[in-house]
């Protein structure tokens, strides 16, 4: 499959994201004087903005390349959800895999902002695990999905819509009817995501996850490393991210590590939700592991060059795999 026929086939493909979506607030403004009540500075508000956060942000990357992207999560019935809500409606994002809780707060994450410095960031949240009877719900919800979906990502930010009884109901599901999955992981989860088809984590989530030192430029003890993930979690692929090392992919019997490519870094924000969303749409089109690793590599760097947490441009990384894979 040539490139242009890669990116022409992003568009065909449904793409389920199941974890925990959040909405990021930002509050941007200007000190102009200490407040007198404590040494604290006084930021004068000039506008306010709300965007997708958490799995928000891998729907707006998977929406950006072209694919229907579909969350499953469980989120509040207050104010936030229902703003978390009317952000995915006005994105043309679908919420019939949303599902709302009255036991259970929205997560948001406030960042107030003054001449481009981040002052304080105020998180209102839980990461308590979601009830049994949410859970249930959670897990019909993504088993009346999944049918006419190409590929399930697992977005975990450990605030509780996923756990291991969940993971585990929902990947012996997807892999009865062979769509893979994928999995952005967090610690709380790690060894729970048992027989799923791509893991990903970057290089401290591996060395946390495996309760694991190594030296990342040893190659015979990074490889071992990836080795014990693959046999712990029985999963068919391994896509570990390396920051300014590149990436490196253990899959379908192929072993490859792809360098960074040299950028202007101007924020990392958001770089790994961009990595998961073009991997799993590869993986959806039986891509190869150096097709899937090489445009991941690449969109993961080109959303660094931006300030804040963008999703990708489809066009912009379409041009730069045509120069550089």
């Amino acid at each position: 499959m040539s490139l242009d026929e890669l990116f022409d086939q992003f568009d065909n493909l449904r793409v389920l994201i199941i974890g925990d979506v959040m909405l990021d607030s930002y509050v941007w403004g200007r000190v102009e004087r200490i407040s007198p009540e404590a040494p604290v500075p006084v930021v004068t508000v000039d506008r306010r903005e709300l965007r997708l956060g958490g799995a928000g942000n891998v729907l707006l990357n998977v929406q950006a390349l072209g694919a229907e992207a579909i969350i499953c999560s469980i989120i509040g019935t207050d104010t936030p959800g229902d703003q978390l809500k009317q952000e995915l409606c006005n994105r043309g994002l679908s919420c019939d895999g949303l599902i709302r809780s009255q036991d259970r707060i929205t997560t948001i994450k406030e960042r107030i902002i003054a001449s481009s410095q981040q002052v304080v960031r105020v998180d209102t949240e839980t990461d308590r695990y979601i009830t049994a009877d949410e859970r249930a719900q959670l897990v019909a919800k993504a088993k009346e999905l999944i049918p006419s979906c190409h590929v399930v990502i697992f977005e975990d930010y450990d605030k509780g819509v996923l756990s291991k009884e969940a993971i585990a109901e929902i990947t012996d599901f997807a892999n009865a009817q062979n769509v893979p999955t994928v999995v952005d992981p967090k610690k709380r989860n790690f060894l729970s995501y048992q027989n799923t088809t791509l893991f990903k984590p970057n290089l401290k989530e591996l060395r946390e996850g495996l309760k694991l030192d190594f030296d990342v430029d040893n190659t015979t003890e990074f490889r071992a490393a990836v080795d014990q993930l693959k046999s712990t979690l029985n999963v068919k692929g391994a896509l570990i991210t390396l920051s300014e090392r590149g990436v490196f992919i253990d899959f379908n019997g192929e072993q490859r590590q792809l360098p960074a490519h040299i950028r202007q870094i101007a924020d990392v924000s958001g770089a790994g939700d961009t990595v998961i969303s073009i991997a799993a749409c590869c993986v959806a089109l039986k891509q190869s592991p150096a097709v899937i690793a090489g445009l991941s590599n690449l969109g993961g760097g080109l959303v660094c060059e931006s300030v804040g947490v963008v999703p990708i441009n489809k066009a912009q990384l379409k041009q730069e795999a045509k120069e550089n894979l």
